[in-house]
């Protein structure tokens, strides 16, 4: 007995050939299937709640970077001469008081430093004495002055000169 004497073999190629198709048409409809789970997975990802695709924020949060860029810019460009300005300006002083002579009874006279963060500025002195009261100001450059400084007045200096810069 042979295949041929049960069916011929166009039949048993047509068979096979159903068969294939059959599996074909099954594993189709399988990665159709497939197909369109991935694709609805892909636009809940690509769509947030707001209903906006992710390429749509992404260019909005691209404009937005760009517009704060600029603006920073903008920003230093403006701040750069103000801080110039602000570290010339006086912004530390300190006052000592003291007493000058044993004879005075209160503690009258003062050392007054007025400088900016680089250390430049005036200090100023008042002797207070019975008869008469003096104010000197002595310049200072970096801290430091070309002219003899008193105790007091190298105190007031030093306090003054401690500070956060800019």
């Amino acid at each position: 007995m042979t295949i041929e004497s049960i069916m011929p073999l166009y039949w048993w190629a047509a068979c096979i050939m159903a068969i294939v198709l059959l599996l074909l048409s099954v594993i189709t409809i399988l990665l159709y299937g497939r197909m369109k789970r991935f694709e609805a997975s892909y636009i809940s990802l690509q769509t947030f709640v707001n209903g906006k695709q992710m390429d749509i924020l992404l260019q909005e949060y691209q404009d937005k970077l760009s517009k704060l860029e600029q603006n920073l810019e903008e920003c230093k460009v403006r701040l750069n001469p103000i801080e110039v300005k602000l570290k010339a300006g006086i912004d530390r002083a300190e006052l000592i008081r003291f007493r000058a002579f044993e004879d005075v009874g209160s503690d009258l006279s003062f050392a007054f430093a007025l400088l900016n963060q680089e250390g430049d500025g005036v200090v100023l002195s008042s002797i207070h004495s019975r008869e008469e009261a003096r104010v000197y100001a002595k310049p200072i450059s970096g801290g430091q002055s070309t002219y003899l400084l008193s105790d007091e007045e190298k105190e007031v200096v030093a306090k003054a000169m401690i500070g956060q810069k800019i």
